[in-house]
């Protein structure tokens, strides 16, 4: 019995009720019994008080046997009158004449005193226990003597058995309705929640549609709603899960990089497309194979070995295949979600690595591309230790034309490294507040001999008012170098380029203007890309790095660069730089 929910909630219940009822009863059997004593107390005190008034106001030096038995025939007690000294004047039991000396009754002396004397004893006369109390007789401050009232104390244990005797009687009847309501309130709880704990049932055999909905608002009817939501929410969570499932499906299907995964034993649980494409494998018998018998290649089987026995991402590259194609492999450990499962992503980097070739074939053309000035260097220099210093005009036109390579050779170099360091990351701007005439200043005084000797004239025009830009000021100086070589050196003899800013918005724009040969409109959309060199006009020298170079420094300032440009007319070089905060 006492392993069903209903008596584990039940019987403590009614232990504790009844606890409380014993404990209550004793409590109270205490004060019933304390406060029929303090009734009885006040009752004597009231009663001797009148008496004492009224004996007061006549003679005690009479006998008042008489009026003692009076008064105790209406007060139902014992009334005792004692003079000063003790000697019992009135008795309403005994003969006065046969009483001896009470003076050594300590509610006597009290009274005697003036004071009030209460005390409860074996009377040795009554042969039984009684409870007395004196007061004084007073007349006029005077003490004239004491009259004492005295009561069987049996009298009040008798008024006690009887409120005990009603207490007892509604105890049990307490106790009794406690018991019952008790197993009421557990009998209405087990019911509600055995109907909880068949909706949990149905939710547990996935009968999601099916959990009723409860009427009460109590904790049981906020556990069936709870529920009843959570079966809702389980049921959204399927057909999401579903859904994603299909996605993943798609996603894993779409990959370009080939992805399986294998158990502890090795044994593949999962594979897509592109790792069958790569490993040549049909992956619909693949699943429950082992991976040599999948990918069958010594080294992935390596990688999975080491990162097993390691615990941590393992990686490799090779070559697979007669098409040599070039993979590399991440084994990586799935701790958590597939205890003792590896992850192998394989990715396929053939064309990465062609383009990887490519760009060794550029340089290999640029190294190529360097010999020439330096072979004419050498040539040149060998010219003029042959005899050519000694024919001033000769030697001249040698060191004009070794000036020339050598530009040419320090321009390629310079660019080239550049352009590798920017590409590298290893370029960091230190951007601050910087003044734009500043910039522009600086780049004209360094640039103007340059376009003098080549028959141009450098122009500034002055901007008032501009605010300061948010820059790293090398790195627009190089910018701004770049843009006015570029047109000093497309730009005839005795043409002009200007240099100009103004504020547009949250922006300052820096325009390099030239009267050059201009720049057609199908090469200006690539005339910034990497290495691009537009028409035969430009070619004359020049990697085709100065412009990609300018355009990625400007974008790293957050700003744009483009250009304006009509054949034969010149062009305009615009770029923008955030204003300073």
């Amino acid at each position: 019995m006492s392993k069903t929910i209903r008596w584990k909630i039940a019987l403590p219940f009614m232990l504790l009720a009844a606890a409380t009822v014993i404990v209550l009863g004793v409590y109270f059997t205490d004060f019933m019994r304390q406060m029929v004593e303090d009734s009885r107390h006040e009752s004597l005190r009231s009663e001797a008080q009148l008496i004492s008034a009224q004996l007061g106001e006549g003679d005690l030096t009479a006998k008042k046997d008489k009026e003692a038995r009076l008064l105790a025939n209406v007060l139902k007690a014992r009334v005792t009158i004692v003079l000063p000294d003790g000697t019992v004047q009135g008795e309403s039991h005994y003969d006065s004449a046969s009483m001896e000396n009470h003076l050594d009754r300590p509610e006597i002396r009290a009274a005697l005193r003036g004071d009030e004397g209460f005390q409860v004893r074996y009377s040795d006369t009554l042969q039984e226990t009684m409870m007395y109390l004196a007061v004084p007789i007073r007349n006029d401050n005077q003490i004239l003597g004491a009259v004492r009232l005295a009561m069987p104390a049996s009298d009040i244990k008798i008024q006690e058995q009887q409120l005990n005797s009603h207490l007892m009687v509604v105890i049990a009847v307490v106790a009794v309705l406690a018991g019952l309501l008790a197993i009421l309130a557990t009998e209405t709880f087990v019911r509600q929640l055995r109907r909880v704990t068949q909706a949990a049932q149905r939710l547990n055999t996935g009968e999601l549609k099916s959990i009723p909905v409860p009427n009460s608002h109590d904790e049981i009817g906020q556990l069936s709603r709870a529920l009843q939501q959570m079966a809702v929410r389980l049921d959204a969570q399927f057909d999401a899960l579903e859904a994603e499932r299909g996605k993943l499906a798609a996603v894993l299907a779409q990959m370009t990089d080939g992805m399986v995964i294998a158990d502890r034993e090795g044994v593949v649980q999962l594979i897509n497309p592109a790792a069958g494409e790569i490993f040549e494998t049909p992956i619909a018998g693949a699943i429950g194979h082992t991976l040599i018998e999948v990918i069958r290649h010594h080294q992935l089987v390596e990688l999975w070995q080491n990162c097993i026995s390691s615990g941590e991402q393992q990686s490799t590259t090779l070559e697979l295949g007669s098409e040599r194609k070039f993979i590399q492999a991440i084994a990586i450990p799935l701790t958590h979600a597939m205890p003792g499962g590896v992850l192998m992503i394989c990715q396929d980097l053939t064309r990465v690595r062609r383009l990887e070739l490519v760009r060794r074939d550029f340089v290999s053309n640029v190294s190529h591309e360097l010999r020439t000035p330096l072979a004419s260097l050498k040539a040149l220099t060998e010219t003029l230790q042959d005899g050519a210093l000694d024919d001033p005009a000769a030697a001249r036109h040698f060191l004009q034309r070794m000036e020339t390579e050598i530009d040419t050779l320090t321009q390629m170099v310079r660019e080239l490294l550049e352009l590798s360091r920017i590409e590298s990351g290893k370029v960091p701007l230190q951007r601050k507040a910087v003044d734009v005439m500043a910039l522009l200043e600086t780049a004209a005084e360094r640039m103007r001999l340059q376009a003098e000797r080549a028959g141009l004239a450098l122009i500034l025009e002055p901007g008032s008012g501009l605010p300061q830009v948010m820059a790293d000021g090398e790195r627009i100086e190089q910018v701004l170098f770049n843009l006015v070589h570029n047109a000093i050196k497309f730009t005839p003899s005795g043409g002009s380029i200007t240099l100009r800013a103004y504020q547009d918005g949250e922006q300052v724009v820096i325009a390099v203007k030239d009267t050059g040969v201009g720049i057609s409109d199908e090469d200006q959309p690539r005339i910034f890309e990497r290495f691009y060199k537009a028409d035969r006009a430009r070619t004359g020298g020049g990697t085709g790095l100065g412009l990609s170079i300018a355009r990625h420094l400007v974008e790293g300032h957050g700003g744009k660069i483009w250009v304006e440009s009509q054949t034969g007319k010149g062009s305009t070089f615009y770029f923008s730089l955030p204003v300073a905060a």
